[in-house]
């Protein structure tokens, strides 16, 4: 059963790519791998930005945080491997956290396969402890909001 699908007009579509490792025995996205897509997505869109973890140093002071919270919903199989999207919106941006509302898409935007919360807190690299986040990420955190 597939999910009705909603226009993407707000944040952004990241493709990610299922692989056959991903799938279950009965070639459906195992569902612990939907947090993973998720994951993969954020990678990709954050590193383009220069918020990268290369040979043990962060590419941008931001780029250290904490999952607090992950919270999804499944609403179709993915059935098999190919390109899907995931679509990053950011709900709300506070002193030291974001709240991102996700949703894994078909790769023409036509399918709602899951959808979601996840919460990030940034951490001070040295101490770990919750830290403001800088101005250059709320811009980009702005462009993830809705209009």
């Amino acid at each position: 059963m597939s999910a009705l699908p909603q226009p993407v007009t707000t944040g952004h579509v990241e493709p990610v790519f299922v692989h056959f490792e991903d799938l279950d025995s009965m070639g459906l996205v195992h569902n612990t791998r939907y947090g993973l897509l998720v994951e993969r997505a954020l990678t990709l869109f954050w590193d383009r930005h220069g918020y990268s973890y290369r040979d043990g140093k962060l590419g941008h002071v931001d780029a250290s945080v904490g999952v607090v919270e992950f919270s999804i919903s499944y609403k179709a199989p993915i059935r098999g491997t190919g390109e899907v999207g995931v679509q990053l919106i950011v709900d709300h941006v506070g002193d030291s956290s974001v709240v991102y509302a996700f949703r894994v898409l078909s790769a023409d935007s036509a399918t709602v396969h899951a959808e979601g919360k996840r919460v990030h807190i940034r951490l001070d690299p040295r101490t770990f402890r919750p830290t403001s986040w800088q101005e250059d990420t709320r811009a980009i955190y702005k462009t993830l909001q809705a209009q």
